[in-house]
């Protein structure tokens, strides 16, 4: 059992347990060798006897440790302890995406669109690295003090073009392409779509399509048209409704064909003075964001 004030493999001092989740422990640690805070995530104990649970874990460490990007959360090192592997990551000082709408309901449009330039600036750099993250979700992203965005998580990213060889859906169903659904290869699309419906959610405060159970949701998934975000809130400009409906097509053709298109589509779409004569949303002025 890790206690406070253990070493780890001669190099990070714990400090404090500073979250629990389903897949591992997470501690604050001091580095001792580049004298700097670190988050340690341990895999549970309880669940190594699942090798699916381990690889998965793995294959986080691995996928995140090749990425460095201002908007992807960076590992700094990787071991085991107890026979448990872990990675120590770059310490965030922050609450994640879903926190600030729980407390917000939804962002201002101009906070919206700022967020989602970095998500996509982000996500492209994965991309172009190979990678598809495959379960992006509010949860998933950091939200620092300054408006900076950390991805996270990076438990079931993929090559681009893995077969899938699962009968379960991989992600969270309220961000589930289509095509994830059904089982088809990794694609670049699948993130295209998973952005799409988080635009929509910080736009509106809900994600398109709810349901009783996993299986209304994917259905809706796969039959039903997004609906347009400006029906919720009147004041969302056409410009960037297209930009939501466009990343969120049933076909994955149909899509932006790279992160960085949407976010060219962003910034076009920003342009239009009239559309953001506001420029400070209603976060921005409680805690003064830059």
């Amino acid at each position: 059992m890790i206690k406070i004030g253990d070493k780890i493999d001669d190099r990070y001092r714990i400090v404090s347990r500073i979250a629990t989740g389903g897949m591992a422990d997470v501690y604050e640690a001091n580095d001792l060798i580049s004298r700097r805070i670190v988050s340690l995530k341990v895999m549970k104990e309880e669940l190594m006897a699942n090798q699916e649970n381990v690889s998965r874990f793995m294959n986080e460490t691995a996928a995140a440790a090749s990425l460095n990007h201002p908007n992807i959360v960076r590992v700094l090192g990787r071991g085991t302890v107890e026979g448990r592997p872990y990675m120590a990551n770059e310490f965030i000082r922050g609450q994640t995406l879903r926190d600030k709408l729980n407390f917000a309901g939804a962002l201002p449009l101009y906070d919206a669109c700022e967020v989602m330039l970095q998500l996509t600036s982000g996500v492209d750099y994965i991309h172009r690295h190979g990678i598809v993250h495959r379960d992006l979700k509010p949860d998933n992203l950091f939200y620092m003090s300054d408006g900076t965005l950390k991805i996270s998580d990076f438990g079931i990213a993929s090559p681009i073009g893995l077969s899938s060889d699962s009968d379960s859906i991989q992600g969270t169903i309220y961000y589930c392409a289509p095509e994830m659904i059904m089982g088809a290869p990794v694609a670049i699309s699948n993130d295209i779509y998973s952005m799409g419906v988080i635009f929509f959610e910080l736009l509106t405060g809900q994600v398109p399509f709810d349901g009783q159970n996993v299986e209304e949701v994917a259905m809706k998934q796969m039959r039903k048209r997004l609906p347009e975000a400006s029906k919720i809130v009147p004041s969302i400009p056409r410009s960037i409704d297209k930009i939501t409906i466009m990343a969120c097509r049933k076909r994955p053709e149909e899509r932006f064909l790279t992160a960085m298109d949407m976010n060219q589509a962003i910034v076009k779409a920003m342009s239009d003075t009239e559309n953001f004569k506001e420029r400070k949303g209603l976060l921005r002025k409680l805690f003064g964001f830059k």
